[in-house]
C-alpha cells in the first residue's frame, strides 16, 4: 500500500506565483484608481453587494447589503456612500471598519454574469444630509458607510457561469432544508431542551413579521 502524499501548502508569494504563472496583462491594466463611467453605471444598476471587512485581530467578515438599484450613492469619482439598514445588530461590518478601515466590495446585478469589485478605505458616518437622502417611508438609517475608492475593476463571468447562478435549472427547492427559525433554534438550544414545534412556529412567525415590518 502506498502512502498518500502529505498536504502541501503554498506559504510565499513566490511559490504561489510559480504555481499559477504570470497575471494576464489586461488583468493588471483593468484595475483603475477611480470610478469611470462603466463602474458608475454598474453601481447604479446594482441592487446587491457583499462587503468584506476584517478587524484588527484579523477576524474577517463578509456581509450582504441590498436595496433597489441605485441605493449606493456615488458622491464623486472616488467616494461611495452605503446606507446601513436595520439588521440583527451584530454590527460585525461596522465594528471592523472602526478598527480597520480596509474594505472590499463586490457589486452584483441580477442576470449579469460579470461583477464589479471595489477596494478602498471606509468609515462609519452619521452625516445627517447623506442619511436623510436615504430615508424610506420616513425612516432614516442610524448610520452609513462612506467608502474612499482606491481600486475598481470589472470581474469576468467564469464563477457565475460555472455555477449557472442565474439559470432557472439551478434554482433549488427551499423546502429541502428546514426553516431559518428551526435551524437557528436547534443551533442555539440547550441539548437537554430541544425546541418544540410551538417554539419553532413562534420563531418562524417572528422572522416573517420582521421581514414585513423591519426592513427599514
Amino acid at each position: 500500500m502506498t502512502e498518500s502524499n502529505p498536504q502541501v501548502t503554498l506559504q510565499t508569494g513566490g511559490s504561489l506565483r510559480e504555481a499559477y504563472g504570470e497575471t494576464m496583462e489586461i488583468a493588471e491594466k483593468k484595475c483603475l484608481p477611480t470610478l469611470d463611467k462603466y463602474c458608475k453605471e454598474f453601481i447604479k444598476k446594482s441592487p446587491f453587494l457583499c462587503i468584506g471587512t476584517a478587524g484588527v485581530s484579523g477576524k474577517a467578515d463578509v456581509s450582504p447589503r441590498g436595496d433597489p438599484p441605485g441605493f449606493v450613492q456615488i458622491i464623486d469619482n472616488n467616494t461611495l456612500f452605503i446606507p446601513d439598514r436595520p439588521g440583527n445588530n451584530r454590527l460585525d461590518t461596522m465594528n471592523n471598519i472602526i478598527e480597520n478601515p480596509n474594505v472590499g466590495i463586490l457589486f452584483i446585478i441580477p442576470g449579469y454574469d460579470d461583477t464589479l469589485r471595489v477596494n478602498g478605505s471606509a468609515k462609519v458616518t452619521q452625516d445627517k444630509t447623506m442619511l436623510a437622502s436615504c430615508s424610506v417611508n420616513g425612516k432614516i438609517p442610524n448610520a452609513g458607510i462612506l467608502v474612499e475608492v482606491k481600486e475598481a475593476f470589472l470581474h469576468c463571468a467564469k464563477a457565475f457561469r460555472r455555477s449557472k447562478l442565474w439559470d432557472e435549472s439551478s434554482k433549488q427547492d427551499r423546502a429541502e432544508m428546514p426553516t431559518l427559525g428551526k435551524m437557528i433554534l436547534e443551533q442555539t438550544a440547550d441539548t437537554d431542551s430541544p425546541p418544540t414545534g410551538s417554539d419553532i412556529k413562534e420563531a418562524d412567525e417572528f422572522i416573517d413579521d420582521n421581514y414585513k415590518t423591519g426592513m427599514y
